[in-house]
């Protein structure tokens, strides 16, 4: 056990402290100028920036490079089939090397069906777009016209390849690609149900919902085979004809 400290008078005078030494002007200064910075790393410390990080240039390019891929083998696989179509002729067409293809999609299978499913899916959204742009209290005559004229405008439209090459060369997909593609064109036809079933309580539609469904869809996309913009029909002429075809007045 330690022995125990001895007290001090409590009016003893406390012993004085040694003068401090005078530092020299070199160590002031670094003093000087480090604290702030010390203060500075304590007190903010940096900020991670929100949301994702922004694509470089090579990303963009990249991503660039992909689309440009994608669209002229949609034209290719439309106009002269997937089967005619090799890959040499794809890469030509993006203004590529051969084999560059190959560093964005495994094959050429891979390539068709990224032409399917992204155009089907992008058809999708707009059409979903395409509804919501409608006033609240549009009727379902208004909505299935919106429906058809939107249809028209994929099928027929500036960048119309997507969806023919899928109508056309389904048969060249795997089972697993199919059921893929299946899935987003499902659900694209599936937004057009509640309209159609609207209309046939209206006693408008001259079909049961479901089999006007396959009706409409089946005339509709005959349409690439036959219609002409320089006949003069216009995509909005098109559809009041189609319109008046599928309901009644």
């Amino acid at each position: 056990m330690d022995s125990p400290v001895p007290r001090t008078s409590a009016i003893a005078p406390a012993p004085k402290k040694p003068p401090a030494r005078p530092r020299s002007k070199a160590a002031a200064s670094s003093s000087a100028n480090s604290t702030p910075n010390a203060n500075l790393s304590a007190e903010e410390p940096t900020r991670r920036p929100r949301g994702r990080p922004r694509k470089t240039a090579e990303e963009l390019d990249d991503g660039n490079r992909r689309r440009k891929l994608m669209d002229g083998a949609a034209k290719l696989f439309r106009t002269q089939g997937f089967a005619a179509t090799s890959t040499r002729d794809i890469a030509a067409a993006a203004g590529m090397h051969s084999g560059s293809p190959f560093y964005h999609f495994e094959s050429k299978s891979a390539l068709l069906y990224a032409v399917m499913s992204e155009g089907m899916t992008m058809a999708a959204q707009s059409q979903q777009q395409a509804l919501d742009a409608l006033p609240a209290q549009a009727t379902p005559r208004e909505q299935l016209h919106t429906l058809i004229r939107h249809h028209f405008e994929i099928l027929l439209g500036p960048r119309s390849s997507f969806i023919p090459v899928m109508l056309y060369e389904w048969r060249s997909l795997t089972p697993a690609q199919r059921k893929g593609i299946a899935r987003i064109k499902d659900s694209y036809e599936a937004t057009w149900m509640p309209v159609l079933e609207a209309l046939a309580k209206q006693g408008a539609l001259q079909a049961e919902p479901g089999v006007a469904r396959l009706f409409i869809f089946g005339a509709l996309n005959w349409a690439v085979q036959w219609f002409s913009p320089k006949k003069g029909k216009s995509l909005d002429a098109l559809t009041d004809e189609a319109l008046a075809l599928f309901i009644r007045s």
